[in-house]
């Protein structure tokens, strides 16, 4: 009902086909409301999360001139009320697209309004009748995603109704598992492709679980309390977060039920092989599905499959319909070796265009310049005898000492798996002609970066994986440099190390990360 009268509403103030409508919202039902009222209409829905920055969301928004925006006046996180008001007036200011604001009021803050925005009600006609969705072409452009923009303006990536549709059906129903009636939850903000694979669960006749705010507030327990409280059938996580629960020595078995749970989906990055034997001893023995895409396809390229084993570290699955290989440097498609991630074939979630780029330039210089006429999506992986997937991090990240390609998730694996550390960033520094391995570690409160733990830390990756990946250089630094979607940014990293000008910064969560490897860029000269 609230999905028509928003509908209805929208449709009132002149929005219809390929009007783009945007949204700064928390993970709330209204976020969920105004996409479905969207789409109704053949409008195109692209939004942000709250807490990006003011560059960030204009950066996304500015370039697709959206007619309305649907944002909050503030939003929590960490237990904290966060203001959006002034944020959002500031970006309105500088989209002159925007012809009306409605805020939903998120908190119990008293909204005064100014300018061009209204309450979030007068968006609702109470009189709507039952909705009517226009029938359109499958490819008419749904969403508008964005890429993380850490080298320039972020990619506006326009994905079409039926591929979109088609692909988070055969993800949710085959490889997930998922029936009418289960309930579908998904750690996500606005801002993250996952947002939309999770909505898209209603077409499974799913219920879905939307949270926002911090997930260990306001103690570790909070999320598997939830599945508790909500009888949650799929849980949708990071290893961020498992790994950062595993390290407390929290056991959420022994603490909660959990006997609604039928699988654990983790995505954001590879899930490394201790936290596989950590969610079966400690969590539930249900299918442990990581599963690995982008915002590019808006699904994934493998993933889970309830009918074969878990084995740790790998991904079970080719994705269906998704002709996903491993190509050497030559073009040609390897097994149980090391190579690119490509589609050698067409798929339905491929973008449709991306916008402002009229020519298809852009789209075509991003996925197929590599290899002509096969999708070269940018991820450095092997596939298994067994048909199962490794993945070893980003190809453009790829750490190349001596000419052996050392993909970086294989150090982050062991390294991040040591009690003592919290988290890591790896990058290869040109040095003499080649380059070396250094590696940066963010250590736990009271831990201290001395000789006898760098000896460990090598010990450790040196007998994880080769002596070619032990690092030249190990350094301590506060924090690791993250996109908004919580993608560690090595390449940013380095670009400060040797000097060179970061161009988007506003890309980052947390850009005054790149200050300390500033500060540390005389020492790695050493």
């Amino acid at each position: 009902n609230a999905v028509a009268q928003c509908a209805s509403g929208l449709k009132s103030l002149g929005v219809s086909k390929n009007d783009r409508v945007a949204a700064v919202m928390p993970n709330c039902p209204e976020a969920v409301i105004g996409m479905l009222a969207t789409a109704s209409l053949g409008a195109i829905w692209s939004s942000c999360s709250p807490d990006f920055g003011i560059n960030g969301i204009n950066d996304r928004l500015g370039q697709i001139s959206p007619k309305i925006l649907i944002t909050v006046n503030a939003y929590h996180y960490n237990g904290k009320e966060h203001d959006c008001l002034l944020k959002i007036r500031e970006i309105v200011s500088r989209i002159p697209s925007i012809e009306l604001v409605f805020i939903v009021p998120f908190t119990e803050t008293t909204i005064k309004f100014q300018g061009n925005e209204q309450a979030w009600a007068k968006i609702l006609n109470s009189s709507a009748g039952t909705i009517n969705f226009a029938q359109l072409p499958f490819d008419h452009p749904l969403y508008i995603l964005y890429s993380s923009g850490t080298t320039g303006l972020p990619k506006s990536i326009v994905h079409g109704a039926g591929g979109t549709l088609l692909k988070h059906l055969t993800e949710h129903r085959y490889h997930a598992d998922v029936h009418p009636g289960d309930r579908m939850f998904f750690f996500t903000t606005c801002g993250w492709m996952m947002w939309n694979w999770l909505v898209s669960g209603l077409a499974s006749g799913a219920t879905l679980i939307l949270y926002d705010g911090a997930p260990g507030f306001p103690d570790i327990g909070r999320m598997w309390r939830l599945i508790d409280e909500q009888q949650i059938t799929h849980f949708g996580t990071s290893p961020k977060f498992l790994g950062a629960v595993s390290k407390t020595g929290y056991s959420p078995k022994q603490n909660h039920q959990l006997e609604s749970l039928r699988a654990i989906l983790s995505t954001g990055s590879p899930l490394p092989a201790d936290l596989f034997s950590w969610v079966y001893a400690e969590v539930a023995y249900v299918p442990l599905m990581s599963v690995a895409g982008g915002t590019d396809i808006a699904g994934c390229f493998m993933g889970g499959n309830p009918n074969l084993p878990v084995y740790s570290e790998e991904l079970q699955c080719k994705s269906l319909g998704m002709n996903t290989l491993a190509y050497n440097s030559d073009g040609e498609s390897v097994v149980c070796e090391k190579g690119e991630l490509v589609c050698a074939d067409p798929f339905p979630s491929m973008p449709i265009y991306f916008w402002n780029d009229a020519d298809g330039k852009k789209y075509h210089k991003a996925y197929f310049e590599k290899f002509p006429g096969v999708w070269t999506h940018g991820d450095f992986i092997e596939i298994t005898e067994r048909g199962g997937i490794i993945v070893y991090g980003r190809s453009d990240t790829v750490l190349n000492p001596g000419g052996v390609r050392i993909g970086t998730a294989e150090i982050y694996r062991p390294v991040e798996e040591m009690k003592e550390i919290e988290d890591s960033l790896v990058v290869a520094q040109p040095w003499e002609s080649d380059v070396r391995i250094v590696l940066f570690v963010v250590l736990r409160d009271g831990i201290r970066l001395d000789e006898n733990l760098v000896a460990k830390i090598k010990t450790v990756i040196r007998s994880d994986t080769t002596p070619r990946h032990v690092p030249a250089r190990i350094l301590a630094i506060p924090d690791v440099p993250r996109t908004i979607s919580g993608k560690k940014v090595e390449k940013a990293a380095l670009q400060t190390i040797k000097g060179e000008y970061i161009e988007n910064t506003s890309a980052l969560a947390n850009p005054g990360s790149l200050e300390h490897f500033s500060k540390l860029s005389e020492e790695l000269r050493k």
